[in-house]
């Protein structure tokens, strides 16, 4: 598997609100492990977009094209730098829909587009879809930086540093992506309300109270 160079996880993993100068552009990066149940040797790669595909389609395609058994039940953990879009995550609702065998995880170092109302959609689509999106904490970073970054060569930070920053970073993250996930806890009780308000009239509703 070719690895991540230090800089590029550094970079494109970098979840703060602004980049500094000097600037430049974050991309969508994806890092996949898929461990099979039986214990065997976990498979992992990355990938970035290319072209029109973005790289959850890219993921989808290299899956399905490893030909797994089906029999068999494989764990998939995915570390994006941006969460999926709409569209993204749809595709990937109904890849997992279609193979009950794989349990995908998503976890995002940032959120894509997160104050458009179509982009917050799309996280809910997936988390009520059995594929549960988390942000990134520190056991993630350290996951990522430990089994998908080349340490051949000494970064020019310290990774201990670095990996503290980033939690300390995704706090704040997790609080917005949890108050879209509560959004939509609010909207469901609220939608139920007005059912139950709008319902139509039973026969113990519309007579007189007995008592």
């Amino acid at each position: 598997m070719a690895l991540l160079t230090a800089k590029t996880f550094s970079l494109q993993f970098n979840n703060k609100h602004r980049v500094n100068k000097p600037y430049y552009r974050r991309k969508a990066l994806l890092c996949y492990q898929l461990t099979p149940q039986n214990g065997s040797t976990p498979t992992r790669g990355h990938l970035k977009n290319k072209e029109k595909d973005h790289a959850e389609i890219r993921f989808i395609n290299k899956i399905k094209s490893m030909g797994l058994d089906e029999t068999q039940c494989y764990q998939v953990t995915c570390y994006l730098t941006w969460s999926p879009c709409p569209s993204c995550a749809r595709e990937l609702v109904d890849f997992i829909k279609a193979h009950n065998h794989l349990n995908l995880s998503i976890f995002a170092s940032r959120l894509y587009y997160h104050w458009r109302p179509h982009y917050q959609e799309g996280l809910l689509l997936l988390c009520g879809s059995r594929v549960p999106v988390e942000v990134m904490g520190l056991p993630e970073f350290t996951d990522c930086w430990e089994n998908f970054v080349d340490h051949k060569e000494p970064p020019s930070f310290n990774p201990s540093e670095k990996l503290d920053e980033l939690d300390k970073n995704s706090r704040a993250i997790k609080r917005r992506l949890e108050r879209i996930k509560q959004s939509r806890s609010v909207d469901v009780l609220e939608n139920g309300l007005r059912s139950l308000q709008l319902g139509p009239v039973t026969p113990s509703s519309s007579t007189h109270n007995s008592r």
